[in-house]
């Protein structure tokens, strides 16, 4: 692997739509701590350690954009764009983007595709495989891994796998779609299946020649979402029309089934998709009663059940094969073996236009975030966070008026036509129509508990004085 360097790129986009009532449309499972303290995008970051690898390419959906970059923050993780699509086109055109801002980074680099919602439990194997990888993807092929198939699964595709072109990598001799269980159960006991994991290594060079082949619509019109694209903060805004007009294809139905350029490096790194709360369930240590317990959690006489508190003490009595979580404004319970019925709830709620598959109480800001503590008939409390150096955006509004108490740091205030200092345990007041802002000029992070009281409190009673596109 001397003198190779690849550019990983990290497709962070997703509905959320599985692992409700953690993951939301929102804040998808990829911003979230599922195996230990870190995200799942923060942990797919940190396994490219020890590679050979440039600063990663995170491709996501544009209001996911501020999850990002806070979390690449908080991990002090160097990026080479955050890049935005305006609409879900599924991972073919998001790829080609990548591919086509890669080359305009590097004369042709290496592409290490990989999604940040995947588990890996054994990052030894997957290094392992991506560096038998290298010398492949280096003659011209596209590499594609194939993960060792330890049980039936009826939801992950295969791949079959043909001649031996060096030790370890193999011709691809089909692609499955999700079969059915007998059909699973045939294809564990063979040796020439795995799953498809869905990570990939080629030149940019080497991809883009064969999607030009099969699907050059796709190409064309990610050209065009690059020439009009935009940068805001710290992000690339594709072209919005061009995108929007690109065919929604997967990168394996638009390239990899096609091509005749294609192999597969096995890796034994036991990978996940986390496609369920089963699957979580799954991949997690037990207890002696095989349960599987995060938080404040009280099992008693209960059995092989998952169990996530996040705020509350959660008993479980007497219970088998269940699925508890618990959230600060919604709590799942569910039959492990019936969990592929939640995205069915999420539907619901989306057409009742409920909240609570949209976003968290906590809500990611440019400057912050925001926590909503509770409220009432003509009251709204919450407890708001700005990082060092940064700034709200001025703004009015029209039906409430605000308290502000500070916790934690220094807030510089502009209210009205004053500007002055806020030090802990000091308040403000906030008149209707007054223009406001507030600004953390110190080192530690601002905390400011925000009493709203008014005839009408919601968000969209706000008008930004300041603010620059895409800001909030």
């Amino acid at each position: 692997m001397d003198n190779v360097e690849l550019l990983p790129v990290i497709m962070a986009g997703g509905s959320g739509s599985r692992l409700w009532p953690l993951s939301r449309s929102l804040y998808p499972k990829q911003f979230l701590p599922l195996m230990g303290k870190d995200s799942m995008l923060q942990e797919t970051i940190a396994r490219l350690a020890p590679l050979p690898c440039l600063s990663p390419m995170i491709i996501c959906n544009e209001e996911h954009r501020f999850v990002v970059a806070e979390q690449l923050r908080q991990r002090h993780y160097d990026h080479c764009g955050i890049v935005l699509e305006p609409v879900g086109r599924n991972t073919a055109p998001a790829i080609t983007a990548a591919a086509l801002m890669a080359l305009e980074l590097q004369s042709d680099p290496l592409l290490l595709i990989l999604a940040a919602d995947h588990a890996i439990l054994n990052p030894g194997g997957f290094t392992d495989a991506v560096s038998r990888a290298i010398p492949v993807a280096e003659e011209g092929k596209l590499v594609t891994f194939g993960c060792t198939a330890s049980t039936p699964e009826t939801g992950y595709g295969y791949i079959n796998i043909g001649k031996a072109l060096s030790e370890e990598v193999f011709q691809v001799k089909g692609f499955v779609e999700k079969p059915d269980l007998e059909t699973a159960e045939q294809y564990v006991k063979s040796e020439e299946y795995l799953w498809n994991s869905g990570m990939f290594l080629f030149k940019a060079s080497a991809f883009l020649h064969e999607l030009e082949k099969y699907h050059p619509d796709i190409l064309a019109h990610c050209k065009e979402a690059i020439e009009e694209r935009s940068l805001d903060l710290d992000f690339v805004r594709l072209g919005d029309a061009p995108f929007r007009a690109c065919p929604s294809d997967s990168v394996d139905y638009a390239v990899m089934e096609k091509s005749q350029n294609v192999a597969v490096v096995p890796m034994d790194a036991s990978w996940s998709d986390i496609g369920s709360w089963q699957a979580l369930w799954d991949i997690n240590r037990k207890d002696d009663n095989g349960n599987v317990i995060a938080g404040d959690v009280f099992p008693q006489s209960s059995r092989n059940c998952y169990i996530n508190a996040q705020h509350r003490l959660v008993s479980v009595v007497g219970a088998d094969d269940l699925i508890v979580v618990e959230t600060k404004d919604a709590i799942l319970v569910a039959n492990k073996h019936k969990v592929q019925e939640v995205r069915h709830v999420v539907t619901q709620l989306q057409q009742s236009a409920r909240n609570e598959c949209l976003q968290h109480q906590e809500v990611f800001r440019p400057w912050g975030s925001h926590d909503a503590i509770t409220e009432g008939h003509r009251y709204h409390v919450k407890k708001v966070r700005v990082k060092p150096g940064e700034k709200t955006t001025t703004q009015v509004h029209y039906n409430r008026a605000e308290h502000w108490v500070v916790v934690t740091g220094t807030a510089r205030v502009q209210n009205g036509d004053k500007n002055y200092l806020l030090s802990e345990n000091e308040s403000t007041y906030i008149p209707i129509g007054s223009p406001h802002s507030f600004e953390n000029p110190g080192k530690v992070m601002l905390e400011i508990i925000e009493v709203r009281t008014g005839s009408y409190l919601d968000d969209d009673d706000i008008e930004r004085l300041d603010a620059p596109d895409g800001y909030l």
